[in-house]
């Protein structure tokens, strides 16, 4: 967990997915629309993408991607940041943490 903390550190808004993870592509295209830029990691791309992968098993991510993390604190999977969009929660989220600046 202390890989995925540093991984997170510093960083307004993160996730975690997989190339081939439709919800991963989905939740990465509606957090940019709203002109956010996520910091992406892609678990299949990258060299200790397993033991990251386990960690966020360990953080409770079922299934493990997309992990998203705002202002440093995990929101969820896909379920869990759809349902802040629907209630109208997840661009001020962005914007407190600071992963966007202007929204209508």
């Amino acid at each position: 967990m202390e890989m995925v903390d540093r991984l997170v550190k510093d960083k307004p808004l993160v996730i975690f997915t997989k190339s081939s993870c439709c919800m991963s592509h989905s939740i990465t295209t509606l957090v940019s629309g709203f002109g956010a830029n996520p910091k992406i990691y892609e678990l299949d791309q990258i060299p200790n993408g397993s033991q990251i992968e386990g960690a966020l098993l360990q953080l409770g991510c079922r299934p493990s991607v997309p992990a998203v993390f705002i202002g440093q604190k995990l929101i969820g999977g896909e379920k869990q940041v759809m349902n802040l969009h629907l209630q109208n929660r997840l661009a001020p989220m962005l914007m407190e943490a600071g992963a966007m600046w202007l929204w209508k």
